[in-house]
């Protein structure tokens, strides 16, 4: 294999597929991707087994061939470096780069080494605009469980329903997020399917600032998202999610009106002297004053109060500060509103503007 190709354009690609390399050396293969080059099409493939992404990668081949390069070593040197690349291999375990007058040698692994791409049989398929996605993994993953022994949690929920209806879930336990939105073609019938934290993640950083149709192949075992000639697919968490509806409170009699910046400001202020390990804040609510506070007997404590519309009776609850910041952040709307009931009932968030997201809080005793 000998091929050119720019810094940027090879700087572009190791950077995306940093985080689905492994890091880990349990299995060495995954810590390098799959350089591909071929005169009908040049690219870079990186898996950690549970995640696999493909793109092109436009260079210029003088010789075709394959071979594994170690990713993070070659992100490093391509950071560093001058100028359009010259990648030569001189058999299957070593590559030659040169880029003006530096030169590299770099140990690499046989292309045969590299997992197969996992089928995927009896498919089916939809499209679904990137943003709609972006929005949907943004405003639910932070909710989603990261080492729960409940390994359902550890993802996010997908729920495509007759009706062009997308649900996405996201919970831990103690708190839940669900966005609902339509979209222009659903599968036949229910499906739903859990993909990992981690992909979702890596899957929102991939579709950011792009308003591309994303065409969603649906297998056994796997799904795969492709934009144009970019190919993402992730392993489906097995197992049966939480009945998300039962979690969402429909009898709360209390409700709060306020502003969201505003709140989010003065929890900041009030949670720096709240514990580290719970991260617990005070909330007093009373006609139309809502009392933030925090206490740590080794640092001290802190109180502050904001102006609310509510008219009910008296109300003390605990949250766990980061809980309510993480909601409150990824709202859109100048306003939000607090369902409540009793002092350790779940507390229903609702964005003001947007009917179609919801966020359940389960307050802490205080």
């Amino acid at each position: 294999m000998k091929i050119v190709v720019t810094k940027e354009e090879m700087l572009s690609k190791l950077s995306t597929i940093q985080n689905i390399v492994e890091k880990k050396n349990a299995m060495p293969i995954l810590s390098h991707f799959l350089l591909d080059a071929g005169r009908q099409g040049s690219s870079i493939t990186a898996t950690d087994l549970d995640t696999a992404l493909r793109e092109p990668l436009n260079v210029t081949v003088e010789k075709e061939g394959r071979i594994c390069v170690p990713a993070r070593k070659m992100f490093e040197i391509v950071k560093e470096v001058e100028g359009d690349l010259t990648l030569e291999t001189i058999d299957d375990q070593w590559l030659k780069m040169k880029a003006g007058a530096g030169s590299f040698r770099l140990a690499c692994l046989s292309a045969k080494e590299f997992p197969a791409w996992p089928g995927m049989e009896d498919m089916q398929e939809l499209t679904i605009r990137s943003s709609v996605l972006v929005e949907a993994i943004e405003k639910t993953v932070y909710a989603s469980g990261e080492t729960d022994t409940r390994y359902t949690l550890n993802g996010l929920l997908f729920h495509f329903q007759d009706g062009n209806r997308l649900t996405v879930v996201g919970t831990d336990g103690h708190r839940l997020a669900i966005l609902v939105r339509e979209i222009a073609g659903a599968v036949n019938g229910d499906q739903k399917l859990i993909i990992p934290r981690k992909a979702s993640n890596e899957l929102r950083k991939l579709l950011d600032k792009r308003d591309d149709e994303v065409r969603i192949s649906i297998g056994q075992n796997h799904v795969l998202f492709s934009v144009g000639d970019i190919q993402f697919l992730t392993r489906l968490i097995e197992g049966t999610y939480p009945n998300y509806e039962q979690v969402i409170p429909a009898n709360n009699d209390k409700s709060v009106v306020i502003n969201r910046d505003i709140l989010a400001r003065t929890i900041r202020r009030v949670a720096i002297m709240s514990k580290e390990q719970t991260r617990a804040v005070k909330v007093d609510f009373s006609e139309n004053t809502m009392k933030i506070s925090s206490s740590n007997p080794d640092i001290g404590e802190a109180q502050d109060e904001i102006g609310i519309q509510y008219s009910g009776e008296g109300l003390t609850l605990g949250f766990n500060a980061r809980y309510l910041l993480d909601i409150l952040e990824v709202m859109d709307s100048e306003t939000v509103i607090l369902e409540m009931q009793a002092q350790l009932s779940p507390v229903l968030v609702r964005d003001e503007k947007d009917g179609q997201y919801r966020c359940v809080i389960m307050p802490m005793r205080i």
